[in-house]
């Protein structure tokens, strides 16, 4: 048996980042509402029609308790919400506001996969988002949403 080329690991990564972005356009975690919510916002995509709500439960020490999203938009948008959700949910404010930062580093090219903090993990399949400009904003509304709720603004734009 031969060893894998470099083109076939290239391609056997590309098709497990499509399948977990398919797995979270198709089953998103955490979709809703949180119900008892210390922190909402309403983001949206004027260019493409994406539109979240983020809610957050943050308690007396600044740990976020319980996240969810709510909307709709494309496969992107949504994957992205959903992996954020569980990215965010039991860190800091502060620790989401890093990975926030990490994230916008990675989808547009700032930061390589390979550069890119582990703390990211599995949203690292976003790696490749820097190369299609117009899906950096729908891979990044439920991230901008999820700041401006932290910062208790009510809306968000990619615009």
């Amino acid at each position: 048996m031969r060893p894998a080329e470099p083109s076939d690991r290239s391609n056997a990564t590309t098709e497990l980042y499509q399948q977990v972005i398919l797995d979270h356009n198709r089953s998103p975690r955490n979709w809703g509402t949180v119900a008892d919510e210390t922190h909402r916002a309403d983001g949206s995509n004027p260019l493409c029609g994406d539109r979240y709500t983020v809610t957050l439960k943050v308690d007396a020490v600044g740990r976020i308790e319980e996240v969810a999203v709510d909307g709709n938009g494309c496969a992107i948008s949504k994957a992205s919400a959903s992996m954020m959700s569980e990215s965010v949910k039991g860190r800091s404010v502060d620790e989401a506001l890093q990975l926030f930062e990490q994230f916008r580093g990675l989808v547009t090219g700032e930061t390589s996969a390979d550069d890119a903090s582990e703390d990211l993990g599995k949203l690292k399949v976003f790696n490749g988002i820097a190369e299609f400009p117009a899906r950096v904003k729908c891979a990044m509304l439920s991230w901008h949403t999820l700041e401006s709720a932290l910062a208790g603004e009510d809306v968000a734009s990619t615009e």
